[in-house]
């Protein structure tokens, strides 16, 4: 990526931008980045992304594999947190964007899970009919979506990697687009999802009332995609405020609404793994079969 290569050279143009305050509001961080609460969500993270690998594997739901990716991008975000508290004051740019960026777009990982699981639901139950969206389209354009808002905020934090201010306002400014694409496309999932939910209770298909717990799944996907939507508005909140913003300032706010809301999520996502969507496939497929249901594995 651009913005790895050109961390060695921006260094000093960082720093020319942090000893300047009269001139430029900006700094890396308005206060010293906490090492405890750092290394501590370092192993939290570890601790979930261990027991998706373990799940993956073992289970071999595929789909599921951006959730590991975003909390390997989570434990390397908060292990940057933890190099940047040790720097303190003195501050580097590698440590600095490497959180920036990861933490970021780690949640846009999670998202293409909850959207690629919601087309598996309505697959599995026989439920195109009640789609706002066809079956075939469905997790296309929500994962699409998930990919352009990925890009958006990596890309706006990897343009302010050059380390000046104007290359900080654009990228801020390509940050916030991106949080907004991700809410957007969360706001219409949610909306899809509903319905399909509200129209197959009133018209069951043979398949939603034979054992899957399709409804379990689906709850899942509600709490986690309002999560994932309550820190993407604390991060646009953020970005908005501007480098000397409330909410930049005070790190406990970052914590709470970026780092533990998308533990939870990851823990969500380990207590009902897709994968029990699927574990119990023969049964389900005997049962089809033998009341003149067609499988859809």
């Amino acid at each position: 990526m651009d913005f790895v290569a050109n961390l060695a050279k921006d260094v000093t143009a960082a720093n020319l931008v942090r000893s300047e305050p009269s001139e430029n509001p900006f700094k890396f961080y308005h206060y010293h980045p906490t090492e405890v609460g750092a290394i501590i969500f370092v192993l939290l993270f570890l601790a979930t992304t261990l027991g998706h690998c373990w799940q993956l594997f073992r289970y071999r739901v595929w789909f599921a594999t951006p959730i590991i990716i975003g909390g390997i991008f989570e434990m390397i975000g908060y292990g940057a947190r933890y190099a940047s508290g040790k720097e303190t004051p003195d501050w580097t740019l590698t440590p600095y964007i490497l959180q920036a960026i990861l933490l970021l777009v780690s949640p846009a990982l999670y998202a293409a899970t909850i959207y690629m699981e919601l087309g598996r639901i309505v697959s599995l139950v026989d439920g195109e009919g009640h789609a706002l969206i066809p079956r075939k389209w469905t997790t296309k354009i929500f994962v699409v979506g998930d990919i352009l808002s990925f890009f958006l905020q990596g890309g706006g934090g990897g343009y302010q990697s050059s380390g000046t201010l104007e290359a900080l306002n654009t990228g801020a400014t390509i940050i916030i687009i991106g949080l907004f694409v991700q809410l957007a496309f969360f706001g219409v999932f949610l909306v899809v999802a509903v319905t399909f939910h509200v129209k197959i209770l009133r018209a069951p298909t043979g398949r939603s009332r034979i054992g899957i717990p399709w409804q379990k799944h689906l709850k899942l996907l509600y709490a986690t995609g309002l999560l994932i939507m309550v820190r993407s508005i604390f991060r646009a909140v953020e970005y908005l405020q501007g480098f000397d913003g409330y909410l930049l300032a005070r790190e406990a706010y970052l914590y709470v609404f970026d780092a533990l809301l998308m533990f939870i999520v990851m823990v969500l996502f380990n207590l009902i793994h897709p994968a029990e969507l699927f574990t119990r496939q023969n049964r389900i497929e005997n049962f089809a079969a033998g009341i003149g249901l067609q499988a859809r594995y």
